[in-house]
């Protein structure tokens, strides 16, 4: 197996927009998971297989991330980061990384966590001589996601949509990937891998490959997502129900079940709060009664107009169904 593993871009620069409103306050990879921001897991975990290089590509928010990240002294790496003035999408933010990589380099969706033996996967990708190699189980919710199409010998041969009768397999969100697939794109415009690039790589054989992996995998898409991720490892590691962030307060009188309060979270007398999320700064009045909402501050024009459908106004809060 190989010992030294190449460099990881994680790819953080998206909108979020299907986590809104959560994403007005705080970049998608910054939402706390059981009290630890998302992308500090994603460092911890590349850290602890050996992979001490990470970049991280920037455009929404990107000082959510910078402050919970800093160098990555913290996490056991070096952190450095890529800033996109314009968010250059799948293809074109590892394109305009690359002077900070290496000619092999992981990529790694900064929404979904899971399981991957990166020296595995990276063997796999030497061996095989593939020019991108993505890692896939066998998909969860076929209705639901989409996914790789390969043949008997682990070629991909297509991507398929959701609903899709070939029982496409579901690509866990990590991939390692040879510099010189995106070299020939256009710095600082934006492109897509699945979908643009790597469709044209597939007009010659033998260039992406699947890895097949087990274990488990999280998806952060959406507010249920992150509501049930954030329980689900919050229970495994054996955090209570109800997940307090800095400086928060709830008040003896009120009810708060099954649900994520992040920092500077104010929940006020005779409030009931249940399968919820409270994001910063949320300041709930007395004898509120919140259900399988998504709560935060109300944002600044523009974003209050593309606020997501169903969001209603309870004072200076915004909060939408989940």
């Amino acid at each position: 197996m190989t010992t030294t593993l190449p460099p990881a871009l994680v790819l953080a620069a998206g909108l979020g927009t299907r986590l809104r409103p959560l994403t007005f306050c705080r970049a998608k990879v910054a939402v706390p998971i059981a009290g630890i921001p998302l992308i500090c897991r994603h460092l911890v975990g590349l850290a602890t297989q050996g992979v001490h290089d990470i970049v991280v590509n920037l455009h929404h928010r990107p000082d959510t991330i910078a402050a919970v990240v800093g160098d990555g002294t913290a996490m056991g790496c070096r952190v450095r980061y890529s800033w996109e003035p314009a968010a250059l999408g799948s293809a074109g933010g590892p394109r305009h990384a690359l002077a900070l990589l290496d000619k092999h380099f992981f990529l790694v969706n900064g929404d979904t966590l899971c399981d991957v033996d990166l020296g595995e996967l990276l063997d796999a990708h030497l061996q095989r001589g593939a020019r991108v190699t993505l890692a896939v189980m066998p998909n969860p919710a076929p209705h639901r996601y989409g996914g790789v199409l390969a043949d008997p010998h682990g070629w991909v041969t297509g991507f398929a949509l959701a609903g899709d009768p070939r029982a496409p397999a579901h690509f866990v969100g990590v991939q390692i990937a040879d510099a010189a697939v995106f070299e020939p794109l256009p710095d600082g415009v934006p492109a897509a891998s699945i979908g643009g690039l790597y469709d044209t790589l597939l007009t010659r054989p033998g260039q992406i490959a699947v890895h097949r992996v087990g274990g488990q995998t999280h998806d952060v898409g959406t507010p249920s997502d992150y509501l049930a991720t954030a329980r689900s490892l919050g229970a495994s590691e054996g955090h209570p129900a109800v997940s307090l962030g800095l400086r928060s307060v709830v008040h003896p009188s009120a009810q708060v079940e099954r649900s994520v309060l992040w920092d500077d979270v104010i929940v006020g007398a005779g409030c009931v709060v249940t399968d919820s999320v409270l994001a910063d700064g949320v300041n709930l009045p007395e004898r509120i009664t919140i259900e399988r909402q998504a709560v935060v501050r109300m944002p600044p024009s523009p974003e209050r107009v593309t606020a997501p459908p169903g969001a209603t106004r309870i004072g200076g809060l915004l909060a939408v169904p989940i």
